[in-house]
């Protein structure tokens, strides 16, 4: 006996035709997730050829990746509201759209500007697509299958990681930089007809008001702190980098006191008296933080340091990702039979230990101890993502799925974005500002000079990301304190 979906009842047992259509699902879902993996992970190794091709700025070059994380951060929670509205399914569908179009149109820029606004209208595809995933799981599958059901979407982040690395590997090293972009259409429109094919709307309808305010004082709030991080990576503090640092601390406060006055805001205060949504939540944050910059540190070290081609650097971290998506559907199976909290606790501390070793690599570090990290690092993150996102939406009520699905998305790319500009801040301390940044970046070759005092600005990164990634497991950890009843799925006490 299950519960159908987004409504609590009970049901008889499934069908073979009704296991099909589940699984044509998923697999839907599992290409959306994939597209964005692919899209994050192949364009860090594009950067150099962009900046070259369109003579992008030094500083400009690096919001190619954090304007689009950024876009996805504001509208995740909102698009999320558009979906619990308008239709989950349709959401996710209209997401394709948009993500193809401006796949398309990011292939034919021809300038910083177009680049870059591109990158934005391909960002609101991406959210409409990450946010409204896990609600859509959460309307096909019952409370006691979720976990292994996430487990397989993490997968297709594995999987979209691998092809990311792999395909920018090739395409930079032996083909054009904008075949990065083409190569999302055909898959995005295959994606797009399966979808229209296979699935179906099952949650209920609210309709709330979209929090405009919140959206413009968060989206200036970050902005203005991570322009002044990003500046300090190329120049010396000056009073504009104080002024936008400042202001952004300050508008950030605005939205604080925004939130509290909105009846329905962009973050949804009402969740956090779920205990088991706040350190859930907080989690996700630390950990996007500590493992984000995590693939760009390591292709900087076998790029920079170590002398390898993009494609060789991207076969050497590949095991890690199959070893991920071999795990990820372990964790969701675990997180379906004895709770979430273990499993994810489990795989945070696991990527501790990667990044453990990850920070003791130097100049003639045999490469296979590379290879290790990532594996460790993999089984980590297998464990943890089905077993994290299976707690946000077993404690979310139904009419909330695609607010929760959209804030876990928020919490985790204000994570991913700041970890970025936080990796380059710490790491490039040994060495002049910009100088650092152009090695970083791409656009500057590492001399045997400074090889030395570059790989010591890794390490100091990777220590500053055991920091962030002990501080979500203790969060993760936590929850354990709070009894069983964290545990209660909300959908089992509706009437």
């Amino acid at each position: 006996m299950t519960a159908a979906p987004g409504t609590g009842m009970v049901r008889g047992p499934d069908t073979a035709q009704e296991r099909t259509h589940t699984g044509l699902a998923l697999l839907v879902i599992m290409i959306g997730v994939l597209m964005a993996a692919v899209d994050t992970t192949i364009v860090i190794l594009a950067l150099p050829e962009l900046e070259r091709s369109l003579h992008v700025s030094l500083s400009g070059v690096v919001w190619v990746i954090i304007g689009y994380l950024l876009v996805i951060t504001l509208l995740a929670t909102q698009v999320g509201r558009l979906g619990d509205m308008f239709g989950r399914v349709r959401m996710y569908e209209a997401g394709f759209v948009v993500f193809i179009v401006g796949s398309a149109l990011c292939a034919v820029a021809t300038n910083a500007a177009t680049s870059l606004g591109f990158r934005v209208l391909q960002g609101v595809g991406g959210a409409l697509i990450t946010a409204n995933s896990g609600a859509v799981i959460a309307d096909t599958f019952p409370p006691e299958r979720r976990g292994r059901a996430y487990g397989f979407n993490a997968v297709g982040w594995s999987v979209g990681a691998i092809l990311g690395i792999l395909l920018g590997g090739v395409i930079i090293t032996y083909v054009s930089w904008r075949w990065i972009f083409w190569i999302n259409v055909p898959a995005g429109i295959a994606a797009f007809v399966l979808a229209l094919r296979v699935l179906r709307d099952h949650g209920t309808r609210q309709r709330q008001p979209l929090d405009l305010w919140g959206m413009a004082t968060l989206g200036l709030g970050v902005f203005g702190v991570l322009w002044a991080m990003t500046k300090l990576a190329t120049t010396s503090l000056s009073g504009s980098v104080v002024g936008f640092l400042v202001g952004g601390v300050v508008m950030l406060g605005v939205f604080v006191l925004v939130e509290r006055s909105r009846a329905a805001p962009l973050v949804d205060l009402s969740l956090f008296s779920i205990p088991t949504v706040s350190p859930t939540l907080l989690a996700s944050l630390f950990q996007a933080l500590a493992n984000f910059a995590v693939l760009y540190l390591v292709i900087m070290y076998l790029q920079g340091v170590r002398d390898y081609s993009p494609l060789d650097a991207a076969l050497i971290l590949v095991p890690g990702y199959l070893v991920g998506g071999l795990v990820s559907p372990i964790g969701g199976r675990l997180a379906d039979r004895v709770g979430p909290v273990w499993p994810a606790t489990a795989g945070l501390a696991i990527q501790v230990v990667a990044l453990l070793i990850y920070a003791s690599i130097g100049l003639t570090t045999p490469v296979w101890v590379v290879a290790v990290a990532a594996m460790v690092n993999g089984v980590g993150t297998g464990a943890f993502f089905p077993a994290n996102t299976t707690a946000v939406m077993r404690a979310a009520p139904p009419r909330q799925f695609g607010v929760a699905s959209g804030m876990l998305r928020t919490f985790g790319n204000v994570g991913m974005v700041f970890s970025f500009a936080v990796s380059i801040l710490v790491a490039g301390r040994a060495m002049p500002h910009r100088e650092a940044f152009a090695i970083f970046v791409g656009t500057t070759r590492l001399t045997h000079r400074l090889a030395g005092s570059f790989t010591h600005g890794l390490q100091a990164a990777f220590y500053a990301s055991i920091g962030f990634m002990v501080v979500a497991a203790a969060l993760s950890a936590s929850r354990v304190l709070r009894g069983r009843r964290t545990e209660v799925d909300p959908e089992a006490a509706q009437p």
